[in-house]
């Protein structure tokens, strides 16, 4: 693909909006012999658009995680108009996958690398009862015992900024650099359903997980809001808490510079 790149094939850069039921697929990341999200709407695209290609997600999610408002891009030297290509991919897709939209960008615009920021929302169902009486039991987290979101709103403020989360990454995460930007940590409930809303520039592997894992624990009484600074202080994943469940957590959206997100002759 870079080398059709290099020799200006490449006319056209398509930036696809998804939504998915992640319950039954491995994760976003194509893997060998596995269903995930990536590898499925390569393989579509490729059968409409008849080049080889790489759909470029904003970034990976895991097996069982949901999204609302994934974000790709493909680059293509296809003529079809990017509407046509939308109804075309979409009516070919699993049913656990949606194609909201596809619009021409920039050819600067990269969906991994060009992201401002992204909001994860985690759901927890907070009764003794399981939530499937309201068919929610594939999208939240059934925690049982009571949870005060006063202190987890307390604990959450220590969330907000720019600063090293290796205490909330999960082992085997290795990046050049374990410090990140939190723009907001919110906390509402709605009878028996806790959101918890994440937005940050960047996030390491598992880091939402292990975050509201941690406000759980404060949530639940077991420790203090003050010990989640204390947590992150130590860059010791060991001394925060559990990881919640991965179908808890969805993608809602993600951002761009507006100037990308139109064709660059435009």
């Amino acid at each position: 693909m870079r080398r059709l790149l290099n020799i200006g094939l490449m006319k056209r850069n398509l930036l696809f909006r998804i939504a998915y039921d992640g319950t039954n697929f491995h994760g976003w990341q194509t893997q060998p012999g596995l269903a995930t999200v990536q590898g499925v709407l390569e393989e579509t695209t490729r059968r409409i658009l008849r080049h080889p290609l790489e759909v470029r997600g904003s970034g990976r999610t895991d097996a069982r995680v949901h999204a609302a408002g994934q974000v790709a891009n493909v680059l293509t030297t296809t003529s079809i108009p990017a509407y046509n290509v939308m109804r075309a991919i979409g009516s070919r897709l699993p049913v656990e996958i949606s194609l909201h939209e596809v619009i021409d960008v920039s050819l600067r615009l990269d969906a991994c690398t060009c992201a401002q920021s992204k909001l994860y929302r985690y759901s927890i169902f907070n009764r003794s009862t399981r939530p499937v009486g309201r068919l929610r039991q594939r999208y939240c987290y059934h925690f049982w015992h009571d949870l005060d979101i006063s202190r987890m709103r307390e604990a959450a403020r220590h969330f907000v900024g720019e600063m090293d989360f290796s205490a909330m990454a999960s082992a085997g995460c290795v990046r050049e650099t374990m410090v990140r930007t939190v723009l907001r940590c919110e906390i509402t409930r709605h009878y028996d359903e806790i959101t918890i809303d994440v937005e940050g520039k960047g996030f390491l592997y598992n880091q939402v997980r292990n975050m509201v894992g941690t406000l759980i624990e404060v949530g639940r009484g077991r420790w203090e809001p003050q010990r989640v600074k204390e947590i992150l202080e130590s860059c010791d994943r060991q001394e925060a808490g559990p990881t919640a469940p991965a179908h808890g957590l969805c993608l809602q959206w993600v951002r761009y510079p507006p100037e990308l997100l139109v064709p660059d002759n435009s």
